[in-house]
């Protein structure tokens, strides 16, 4: 009790930094009890707009922008992912779990299980089997309806050709076909990932968002790295970052003053 109320300088800096590291390790427990992540990573920052929406609001809150910061989940096996789902919408959904403005789970995974690049946050659309027949690929997609097929048409997901004819694809292993909401292909028709995601690239799926303050942490990465992903976080995320910012700093700075004022009422002519 005496060092909690000690008005010694030493003993009430060191009582500040304990409050402060306790405050922050119980901040961390409840995010890694939440997200399963324990000792790991808990959340990222966003660095590009290939999740963004069309005529997103003011703000960009419920959907994955640059600058956001979103929760990581673990994912342990393939049903902790629920996929978009195809061509199946809605009520209709076996699976109608929407996330970000969209059906379906959004994962953050390394291409193709590189753990040295850097990880790839795009939704979960279907699973996608590889089976090879006679040393030949073949492709089964429940969620449209394919079974053993050698070739797929899909132009939604850009899996085509410009005379809308099948193509085959070089996959060689199955797992989930992912796309960013704001992206014209999947990732697997693009030179993001070569192949369908399997479940031991998934770093988690994205539970949850912090808007703007991820945009400070791509200052700093920018600095180290020499990117410039700063530029895709856009003009409203920083207005709202600091509008929070300067809400945060003067909270303290009114309660000061208002004790100010009221010690020097206090005070005798």
């Amino acid at each position: 009790m005496r060092f909690w109320r000690s008005n010694d300088k030493k003993i009430s800096l060191l009582r500040d930094v304990l409050v402060a590291f306790l405050a922050v390790l119980l901040i961390l427990i409840i995010l890694w009890a939440y997200t399963g992540q324990w000792f790991g990573a808990p959340m990222v920052a966003i660095e590009s707009g290939s999740m963004e929406h069309a005529n997103a609001p003011f703000g960009r809150i419920g959907t994955i922008d640059a600058g956001d910061i979103v929760l990581i989940q673990k994912v342990t096996q393939r049903s902790d992912v629920v996929p978009h789902g195809g061509p199946i919408r809605g009520a209709e959904a076996e699976n109608s779990w929407q996330s970000y403005g969209d059906y379906g789970d959004v994962i953050i995974y390394h291409p193709d299980g590189d753990t040295t690049t850097t990880p790839i946050i795009h939704r979960a659309l279907c699973w996608v089997d590889v089976e090879f027949i006679d040393g030949v690929p073949t492709y089964t997609i429940e969620d449209f309806g394919i079974y053993q097929q050698r070739t797929l048409f899909l132009p939604e997901y850009g899996i085509r050709t410009y005379w809308n004819q099948s193509i085959t694809p070089n996959w060689t292993l199955s797992g989930f076909l992912t796309k960013g909401d704001n992206n014209p292909v999947i990732d697997q028709a693009s030179t993001i990932s070569f192949n369908p995601v399997q479940v031991g690239w998934i770093a988690g799926k994205a539970r949850g968002e912090i808007p703007w303050f991820g945009a400070i942490n791509l200052i700093f990465s920018d600095i180290v790295s020499g990117k410039n992903t700063m530029v895709n976080v856009h003009q409203d995320s920083w207005i709202c970052l600091g509008i929070v910012i300067g809400l945060l700093i003067s909270i303290p700075i009114i309660l000061d003053m208002q004790d100010y004022l009221k010690k020097k009422k206090q005070q005798p002519q």
